[in-house]
């Protein structure tokens, strides 16, 4: 069991890694044992180990997450070479509340009656795992490290890659 201390200091590494990456594909085990995955838009909250999104309570992915309530997300920023995998337990709700503190006028596109829409309902997951992969994003960096990888022998360093434990 970890501590508190490395706990939040996990919390804070993946609030890190995963700002200002706002799509997110969440990943879903189908009812033939199939992984199915899909784009969510990830809400700005601040981020203490619960990741947000804004979904329609008939979609089949709320039917997959009340049989199975492990999930998967991943995140990828390509741009700056970081790349993270989140895996923890999902729960849907339909909470007025904190569906207002999430919503912004674009989500009328899939919700049409806005906050008062009934298909409108909030999934939360706990993120309970993460593995990254975070390199230098120069272009000239990765290029100096293939070559002195070549020249000498070694390994390309890859950057960094860890996992996290949040709960």
């Amino acid at each position: 069991m970890q501590d508190t201390t490395e706990q939040s200091r996990n919390i804070e590494k993946l609030a890190e890694l995963i700002k200002g990456i706002r799509i997110a594909m969440l990943t879903t085990t189908d009812t033939d044992g199939s992984l199915h995955s899909r784009p969510m838009a990830t809400q700005e909250a601040p981020f203490d180990g619960q990741l947000w999104f804004l979904t329609g309570q008939s979609s089949h992915k709320v039917r997959e997450i009340d049989r199975d309530h492990h999930v998967s997300l991943s995140y990828a920023d390509p741009g700056d070479n970081c790349y993270v995998s989140v895996t923890g337990t999902a729960r849907l709700m339909k909470d007025r509340k904190k569906a207002e503190e999430l919503w912004s006028p674009l989500y009328k596109a899939w919700f049409p009656k806005g906050l008062d829409d009934p298909d409108l309902c909030v999934l939360n997951v706990k993120a309970e795992r993460a593995e990254y992969w975070d390199s230098p994003s120069s272009a000239v960096v990765h290029l100096i490290g293939f070559v002195k990888a070549t020249l000498t022998g070694q390994p390309a360093n890859p950057g960094e890659h860890g996992a996290l434990h949040l709960f």
